[in-house]
């Protein structure tokens, strides 16, 4: 019988599966004997064991009752459902660590691997006052990307390239002090000998590649993922048509915006204008 394996580190969702799977095979039972005592098919036990189909409240404390474990699994579908992290990203921040590449197209905002402490705090508050995130979390999103950050200090440092929209760089975000020194920053890190720094200007237009923030990841095997995302989905591919596709759309894109000094030019100026 083929399982599909788990990583309970890729999000939530999979930490749920994992563990809903481990308590069922503890007392022998098959997906249809948990089914039976839960009200639901063993087609539905399946998807939520392999993160095909996140845990309802309901679901969770049907297994919760099957299982005799409390509450705990309710427990454990909140944080599921409460998580602040999109679908996907956690997978793709496991393969982000031990990248050998790294390319990242931003709009909007400076990619997270490139945000000074102040920049991101200033994000994340900014979306708890707008309801969309509680204060826990922002913690858990800060927390994320600060153990993102510290693995490009590793040895060797992957490369990494970035090109970012235009809008990136004139958005301020936290303040004038705290944008001042998010594009001090940007400079520093365009100057380090494993990094690419790029400006895609507004005039690029009808040309520039993406109209989403993209990340791709070249492995130490030379195997690539690629993770894309809107404001409320993100999606991991490993097919390597979708990631030949994308890395020559990048490529482009690359070819098409401002060369690193005179991206550094820009930032520069822009920095003149700031206190």
């Amino acid at each position: 019988m083929n399982r599909k394996e788990l990583d309970p580190n890729t999000s939530p969702k999979a930490r749920f599966g994992e563990r809903l799977r481990r308590l069922r095979d503890e007392r022998g039972w098959t997906q249809d004997d948990l089914a039976a005592r839960m009200g639901y098919s063993g087609t539905h036990i399946s998807a939520v064991e392999t993160g095909r189909r996140s845990p309802t409240p309901r679901f969770a404390h049907s297994a919760d009752r099957a299982l005799g474990t409390g509450d705990q699994l309710e427990r454990q579908g909140r944080a599921v459902r409460n998580s602040a992290i999109l679908e996907g990203f956690p997978e793709y921040a496991a393969h982000e660590v031990r990248a050998a590449e790294i390319r990242l197209f931003e709009l909007g905002i400076i990619p997270g691997l490139l945000q000074t402490p102040e920049y991101a705090a200033a994000i994340a508050t900014g979306a708890v006052r707008r309801g969309a995130i509680t204060e826990q979390q922002a913690e858990e999103r800060l927390a994320l990307l600060a153990e993102r950050q510290a693995s490009l200090e590793r040895t060797p440092p992957p490369l990494v390239f970035a090109v970012l929209d235009e809008s990136c760089i004139r958005r301020p975000v936290g303040g004038a002090g705290v944008m001042a020194a998010q594009l001090d920053w940007l400079v520093a890190f365009a100057e380090l000998p494993t990094t690419v720094l790029q400006v895609a200007p507004y005039g690029l237009g009808e040309q520039r590649a993406f109209d989403l923030p993209v990340r791709l990841v070249t492995l130490p095997d030379r195997s690539a993922v690629v993770y894309a995302e809107s404001a409320i989905q993100g999606h991991l591919d490993r097919d390597s048509r979708v990631v030949q596709s994308m890395m020559t759309a990048y490529h482009q894109l690359q070819a098409e915006a401002r060369s690193q000094g005179e991206s550094v030019a820009m930032i520069k100026q822009l920095r003149r204008g700031a206190p």
